[in-house]
């Protein structure tokens, strides 16, 4: 009996027309010089995780259920007086996303999170960093389906990176656009 591994439709797009497209577009002459996706990685800060310690927990939740994986609770590196705010206290929530779980996230996220975003115009494309990564940021965590909008009690957003191994934005702005990312005109 053989058993058949399933493999991202995403992740399979990938090997199959964006690289080829990428090699014809740059004149790459291997398709290991071809950029690819590393990794995905979702950061929510929680405002008011000083005085009310559930609502990291409420992050870390929210944050587990849209990618599927565990999120971990971020922690302060140092006390600011101003905000109350001591080393090693809770303030926010982080997920990094990987291999399979990766392609099936920006899968979701770009063919049913975007487009619920009202009045969505495409994402910004100067968002890039100059070494081939991308950052852009979600305001309303209720976008996403697996989140239920009857249990949300407070609306925040996260950052979202994604990690490239493209050498310029150029090749990661041509890679990203290949997955899916609807970039502004």
């Amino acid at each position: 009996m053989s058993t058949v591994k399933y493999t991202p439709r995403l992740a399979d797009k990938y090997k199959k027309e964006i690289v080829p497209a990428l090699m014809k577009k740059f004149g790459y002459t291997s398709i290991m010089q071809a950029p690819k996706l590393e990794k995905i990685c979702l950061n929510r800060g929680v405002n008011g995780a000083v005085t009310d310690k559930k609502l990291v927990d409420v992050a870390v939740d929210e944050l587990s259920m849209i990618t599927g994986q565990k999120a971990v609770t971020t922690m302060s590196k140092k006390d600011i007086s101003n905000f109350k705010l001591r080393a090693n206290m809770p303030i926010g929530a982080r997920v990094t996303l990987r291999g399979d779980t990766m392609y099936e996230f920006l899968d979701r996220m770009v063919s049913v999170a975007l487009p619920r975003v009202r009045d969505f115009k495409g994402v910004n494309t100067d968002s890039f960093d100059g070494r081939g990564n991308y950052t852009f940021g979600v305001t309303e965590q209720i976008i996403f389906p697996e989140i239920n909008i009857d249990k949300v009690s407070k609306i925040t957003g996260m950052d979202i990176t994604f990690v490239t191994s493209a050498k310029s934005d150029d090749e990661a702005r041509a890679l990203l656009r290949e997955l899916g990312i609807p970039f502004k005109k």
